[in-house]
């Protein structure tokens, strides 16, 4: 054993084979010799593995692992570890002297073999051959029970199937004893199978990776029998060690990197569901697309659209293998978790084992590329964004890429979002231009290129905004032309059609509000002294937007003392929002954590400066917090909104044998404050009322996001009952799979007609109510009724749509597409010039919070086409790092764990990244003032506001100098 004492060296050998290390190594038993790591460290990678399976769970050990700063011996510690946990392959890497290339090839192709033949392995006599692996030592003990326990719980053939899964884990060398084995337990087909003497070549060697044939040719290298079985078979294959390689594979261009994640066991194990059984309705809408053409299918919330997508593709399928054609499915939707859900409920089902179905989102990390899945794989769930980027590249002329000509049919889930600037729209512009200049090829007699099939998926297409009807029929026909639909269809549910009772809860204006009488004295005190008298009464939006305003116009003008004032005052305009719709204790408990914070950002050593301003209003809130916690103790002056929630929640769950219900709420604090007031209140609990929530998962709010996989864990509580209560964001409205609902609550939050329709489809099983509960300054009812007329007239305009003669409505399909793709050329041609004109300019930023000079826009680079970074020497003296306690890590090339913050004054700037073993500083332009030729840019909150081309970060040449520079300190 040798190995080095380098904790860089260390570092760096970790990450470049974490790839093979994820498939290598076991977490829990791993764990299990790690006794110094963090208890709550432990804990939850546990859970990670039990709630995402393995590979994630060793993601998160490798960087609890590589977390810095190390304890001495850590490597050791590490390396121990793997060794003594049975994964001496996985500790063979840690070494000096890792395993041979040629080695490592040739036991890749001995993994693939068995992967490929695993449909004839999992027939073995399992017990026999376990245990002369275990004599063998190509299993370890654990492995050995492990087996037995799966044999004798769930039979032969799973048992068969965790063997496979150990042995390709042992050390290279592993597959002739394996065919030793095979041979002593008699299974001479098997053993012939597998490579005994026909796979053999005449040094006795197995064939290198470098000579794997491919494609048809490896079909036909293959003896008969095998080809028999891997055509037939293959399809039920699991993948034992699939797609590891000694290089990590990046995403440059990807916002989302894709991963085929885990496949759950029960999904993957479980028989195949029965036929696919349409409804009447079903049948009627989907009959159109059975004939090859491009429709809409708008069907509302728990209709089964997703299962007529289904059935669809499978009998695309069916008819192209008929007609000896490959086909090529890819279904698109616009949220991670709905990812998952269609493989695991819908598309995996049915169409396993007679089709290979594999999922990608940007939830974890990559397998093997996107290509390669959609080469493999005859269906692909994916984000929407991750096929965008491989069109993209493949426009670009990059190997890695897809295009359109490569699939067949492609599902667009919730396809209402085919709109100008939407990741939909930019796929399907391809698609249109495609067409387009298909039409001229053929007159020309040249050869067209292939284009997909389109199937959109909607409950709902809204009416974009119109007010009058042949505005709403010309936004429901954009849709149409954007997906280039033959017709829309709808169906009549009939007897399916489930009606909620709709109820609307006023309420009444507190006849006192001192909580809220305090918090406006604070605001006045602040616009005193910062000279502002605004026309807006304090709590409402329009405040709030003057606010904004008012903010980005000071920073602008170098203007601390009003910039300083209107943040605070945003804040606790927010607080009265919050009173207005939660307790009064969560609205001062928002306010506390707000002050903590920048007094904790202020009063740090690190941190230079505090002026006087920041000084009044810290003690400002100091004085009056007092008051502020005595009253919010006082239930007499709570909101009425609440009351009228809490006796809606009573009635309904009292008054039912087996209540089920979702409330929506704006924001996400709200969410967690509504669950958290639910689980606190013992008459909600004495009426068996089981309360959890669900929130996005995006990073932007300041309230911790939920991870896909907790949203699933909540979601499948609900599902089984653990859970009847579910306080969600919007995040819940549209797409995901929701068990049928008795009661819907809306709370103070109405959006627009497409969400209405969304949530009050949630409400699916009998004599189910849908209720809204207004919220002072919300304007929630006017908007309901505004968003049920706009209801009514997207039904007319839809009815008027379907009656258009069909040479009529491909007219003006037709002018709409054609506007569309002039628009698009219109807007690429300014972004260019606009992009151009930016460039030869110069781009300085200044902290927003203390006016100092930071940076030009020369010393920022883009890492993945996506982070803006600064990792010149001279930005790194101008900032301290502070933990970041809200962002998760995300276990992608980068991890996000803490703040960047202005040395003189604490302003936040961005973040810190921790990009392949490399800390980048990544700026976010919100948190600066920018001046371009000398003039200061008033609004620029987002990237994309500042039309600057930026290089892309190069990786090679910045570790080159970090290496070159470690090797001149240790000469010293």
């Amino acid at each position: 054993m040798d190995l080095n004492n380098d904790d860089d060296v260390n570092e760096r050998l970790i990450e470049v084979y974490r790839p093979r290390l994820r498939y290598l190594i076991v977490v829990d038993r791993v764990l299990d010799h790690l006794p110094d790591m963090d208890t709550d460290q432990r804990d939850q990678i546990r859970q990670k593995a039990r709630t995402d399976g393995d590979l994630a769970a060793t993601d998160l050990l490798i960087s609890a692992v590589l977390k810095k700063p190390h304890a001495d011996g850590w490597f050791r510690a590490f390396f121990d570890a793997l060794s003594n946990s049975g994964c001496e392959s996985a500790a063979d890497y840690m070494q000096v002297s890792p395993p041979d290339p040629e080695l490592e090839a040739e036991n890749d192709y001995c993994v693939k073999l068995i992967n490929l033949l695993s449909p004839s392995l999992v027939d073995m006599k399992t017990d026999d051959v376990c245990f002369h692996c275990f004599s063998k030592e190509l299993i370890s003990q654990d492995d050995s029970e492990l087996i037995k326990t799966k044999t004798t719980n769930e039979g032969n053939r799973s048992g068969a199937r965790e063997l496979l899964r150990c042995i390709v884990r042992a050390r290279p060398g592993w597959f002739s004893t394996f065919l030793d084995i095979l041979r002593q337990t008699e299974h001479q087909f098997l053993y012939e199978l597998t490579g005994g003497s026909p796979m053999k070549g005449s040094d006795d060697k197995l064939l290198s990776l470098k000579d794997e044939p491919t494609g048809s040719e490896a079909a036909a290298d293959l003896p008969q029998y095998v080809v028999v079985s891997s055509t037939q078979e293959a399809m039920e294959e699991e993948d034992l060690y699939a797609g590891a390689s000694t290089e990590s594979k990046q995403l440059p261009d990807s916002s989302e990197e894709p991963s085929p994640q885990p496949e759950p066991v029960a999904a993957a194990g479980g028989p195949k569901k029965a036929d696919i059984v349409l409804r009447d309705y079903q049948m009627d809408v989907a009959r159109p697309a059975l004939e090859g053409k491009n429709i809409i299918i708008c069907l509302p919330t728990g209709s089964g659209k997703t299962r007529v997508a289904v059935y669809i593709t499978k009998k695309h399928l069916d008819h192209r293998r008929a007609e000896e054609r490959s086909g090529k499915v890819v279904i698109l939707v616009n949220k991670i978790p709905l990812v998952e859900q269609h493989y695991t409920e819908e598309f995996l089902p049915f169409l396993k084992p007679t089709y290979k179905v594999e999922r990608v989102s940007g939830d974890c990390k990559l397998k093997i590329s996107f290509p390669e899945i959609v080469k493999k794989y005859d269906v692909i769930i994916c984000t929407a964004q991750i096929l965008e980027n491989y069109l993209e590249r493949a426009d670009k002329g990059e190997d890695e890429g897809v295009n359109l000509s490569d699939l067949t049919l492609i599902v667009i889930d919730e396809c209402h979002h085919t709109q100008k600037g939407g990741v939909y729209n930019h796929i399907m512009m391809r698609y249109l231009k495609q067409k387009h200049k298909n039409k001229r090829l053929e007159k020309l007699q040249k050869e067209p290129m292939p284009l997909p099939q389109i199937l959109g998926l909607t409950a709902s297409p809204g009416v974009g905004g119109a007010s009058k009807m042949e505005k709403a029929e010309d936004h429901i026909l954009r849709i149409c032309a954007n997906l280039d639909a033959y017709k829309l269809m709808t169906g009549d549910l009939g007897k399916f059609k489930r009606e909620p009772r709709k109820i609307t809860l006023s309420v009444e204006d507190r006849k006192e509000d001192p909580f809220g009488d305090v918090i406006k004295n604070i605001m006045n005190a602040i616009q005193t002294h910062a000279e502002l008298s605004p026309s807006y009464d304090l709590g409402s939006q329009t405040y709030e937007q003057w606010v904004v305003q008012k903010e980005r116009t000071a920073a602008t003008e170098g203007n601390q003392k009003v910039r300083v004032c209107t943040e605070h005052l945003r804040q606790y305009n927010e607080g009265l929002n919050l009173s207005n719709t939660i307790r009064m204790r969560d609205a001062l408990s928002f306010l506390n954590k707000y002050h903590e914070e920048e007094i904790k950002r202020k009063t740090t050593p690190d941190v230079e400066q505090i002026t006087d301003t920041e000084r009044f209003l810290f003690n400002l809130f100091k004085e009056k917090r007092e008051e502020l916690q005595r009253l919010a103790e006082k239930p007499e002056y709570e909101n009425d909104s609440l009351s009228k929630l809490r006796g809606k929640i009573l009635q309904e769950f009292s008054s039912r044998d087996e209540a089920r219900g979702i409330i929506f709420t704006k924001t996400r604090r709200s969410a967690i404050a509504l669950s958290q007031w639910i689980q606190e209140n013992s008459k909600f609990a004495d009426i068996g009322v089981k309360a959890s929530h669900v929130i996005g998962g995006g990073d932007q709010s300041v309230v911790k996001p939920m991870t896909s996989a907790e949203q699933r864990d909540v979601l499948t509580k609900f599902r089984d009952g653990e859970i009847n209560l579910l306080i969600a964001t919007t995040v819940a409205e549209e797409g995901l799979d929701i068990p049928a609902c008795n009661v819907v609550i809306r709370y103070g939050l109405v959006t627009n007609e497409i969400a209405m329709v969304q949530a009050q489809g949630r409400g699916r099983a009998e004599d189910s109510s849908y209720t809204l509960v207004e919220v002072k300054d919300s304007g929630v009812a006017e908007k309901e009724s505004v968003n049920e007329y706009l209801i009514k007239m997207m039904n007319k305009a839809i009815v008027k749509i379907r009656a258009l003669d069909q040479a009529i409505y491909e007219k003006r399909i037709l002018e709409f597409q054609m506007q569309a793709i002039l628009e698009e050329k219109v807007r690429n041609t300014k972004k260019k010039q606009k992009v151009m004109q930016l460039e030869k300019g110069e781009v300085k930023f200044s902290c927003r919070g203390c006016n100092k000079p930071v940076c030009t826009g020369d010393d920022i680079q883009m890492i993945e086409n996506m982070h803006r970074v600064n990792i010149t020497p001279e930005f790194r003296t101008l900032f301290i790092q502070t933990e970041n306690t809200t962002l998760q890590e995300r276990l992608l090339e980068y991890e996000t764990n803490y703040y960047i913050v202005c040395k003189v004054c604490g302003q936040r700037w961005g973040s810190m990244m921790l990009y392949r073993g490399i800390d980048c500083p990544s700026l976010h332009v919100k948190y600066f003032v920018v001046t371009y030729d000398g003039k200061k840019i008033s609004k620029c909150t987002q990237w994309k506001d500042l039309a600057i081309g930026f290089p892309a970060f190069d990786y090679a040449e910045y570790a080159s100098q970090m290496a070159a520079s470690s090797d001149e300190e240790d000469t010293e």
